[in-house]
């Protein structure tokens, strides 16, 4: 009796050793992984800015093409007009796509859900 509570003890011990080492293992990988991601995100970050950048260049370089055909104030006048008209365009179709997701409730999931408990009901009747 007295080894098998010994055994039974050894394995408790065991179990719970393996459980911490794996947490541990699970911590350090996700640690890592963390790290990763957040040098990703920072990559992301600065391709977006790089991004911007070569946008406004290309914007500038509109500008000084549109200049040689008319006075400079008028080309950036014209550059800065139709950059307002894109921006407002694509406002509304954020816009139009924001209230598409109103109200901000999952309704076919709950109205599925509905009719399971319904199903359930019905055969728990029977």
């Amino acid at each position: 009796m007295n080894e098998t509570h010994r055994l039974v003890n050894d394995l408790s011990d065991q179990v719970t050793r393996l459980v911490k080492d794996e947490l541990r293992l699970a911590r350090l990988e996700l640690t890592e992984k963390g790290r990763h991601a957040g040098f990703g995100a920072g990559l992301f970050g600065a391709a977006g800015m790089l991004a911007f950048l070569g946008g406004a260049a290309l914007v500038a370089a509109v500008a000084l093409l549109l200049a040689l055909v008319m006075p400079a104030w008028a080309a950036t006048a014209v550059v800065a007009g139709a950059l307002f008209v894109i921006a407002a365009v694509v406002g509304l179709i954020g816009k139009k796509q924001v209230e598409r997701a109103k109200p901000p409730v999952p309704s076919e999931a709950i109205e599925s859900m509905k009719t399971d408990i319904d199903v359930v009901k019905g055969s728990v009747r029977r």
